[in-house]
């Protein structure tokens, strides 16, 4: 097929790179305009869509939008068989959804119709769900609403956002090829409309860790913000993200360091981190970290 690729960020590439092991024709790759990054913030850094759309010579072209009939009438001219759409961030408007001859297909990284929205992984773990998974949905107007064509399934277990992210995308990019060669033998299934639930973006805010809650939801709250944006307490004017913890037997008040370990007391139970980092500094075992800044029994996390 003639496809265009549209994504952004790294959920995206196993994508691209299964349509053109396949043998498609990358029309063109849309992705979001490279953004300042580098440790100053300065440097213009092109997404990691972008970057392997280049290495393997295929036209990139980052649109601030897609609402200008100048820019929609530039991507109809492509005259697509299909567009492939993996997390790139704009919302495309109905000109832009009918321009591929058989429309536009999505990766979406839960199990429709629950967790539509940008931030369906995260929101899984949080909820304490047992399972997600990839769907594949053929796009319309509304929010991740669009009939189904294939979907696929996966235990969450102790995994962290981040773990979730790479296996979904390369099991989402598979599916995603095997789609397109049986196209013709899937047929659209409407979502139902029991089960709706929203994946509202994150708010860093959130990421601050609770240790009101009992020790399952924090461990939880670490998990779904491993490895960013990190869930964190802070101590002294300094953040310390949390980037792995265990839940562990102990009492006491909510935020209070129970042990050497940095055990810590939750509305319930209590965690004991084992991976921690400083801010400006690497990922860390907290043994390490206590060796080097001691937080002393007794101590309470706000």
């Amino acid at each position: 097929m003639r496809i265009i690729f549209m994504g952004t960020p790294e959920f995206a590439v196993p994508a691209l790179v299964a349509l053109v092991e396949a043998g498609h024709e990358i029309a063109a790759v849309y992705t979001q305009p490279p953004r300042p990054g580098g440790r100053r913030g300065r440097e213009l850094t092109p997404s990691p869509v972008q970057r392997e759309a280049e290495l393997r010579g295929v036209e990139v072209r980052c649109p601030v939008s897609l609402k200008g009939a100048e820019e929609q009438a530039t991507l109809a001219a492509l005259d697509a068989d299909i567009a492939v759409v993996a997390a790139y961030g704009l919302i495309l408007p109905q000109a832009v959804l009918d321009a591929p001859r058989l429309g536009c297909l999505n990766i979406h990284a839960s199990i429709l119709p629950r967790w539509r929205g940008a931030a369906p992984i995260q929101r899984a773990i949080l909820a304490g769900d047992p399972t997600t998974g990839v769907t594949i949905m053929r796009m319309e107007a509304g929010l991740d609403t669009g009939p189904m064509i294939a979907t696929l399934r996966t235990t969450i277990d102790r995994k962290t956002a981040g773990d979730l992210t790479q296996e979904l995308a390369e099991r989402g990019a598979q599916l995603m090829a095997g789609t397109l060669r049986d196209l013709a033998f899937h047929r659209p299934v409407t979502q139902p409309e029991d089960g709706v639930t929203y994946a509202k973006k994150i708010d860093k805010a959130e990421a601050r860790l609770d240790f009101t809650a009992g020790a399952e939801q924090v461990e939880r709250q670490v998990r779904a913000f491993a490895p960013a944006p990190g869930a964190f307490f802070e101590l002294d004017g300094e953040r310390f993200k949390v980037l792995a913890a265990d839940e562990v037997e102990g009492e006491g008040p909510a935020g209070l360091v129970l042990g050497e370990d940095l055990t810590i007391a939750c509305g319930s139970g209590a965690i004991q981190p084992t991976i921690v980092q400083r801010a400006g500094r690497p990922a860390m075992a907290v043994a390490d970290l206590l060796r080097g800044r001691p937080i002393p029994v007794g101590t309470v996390l706000g």
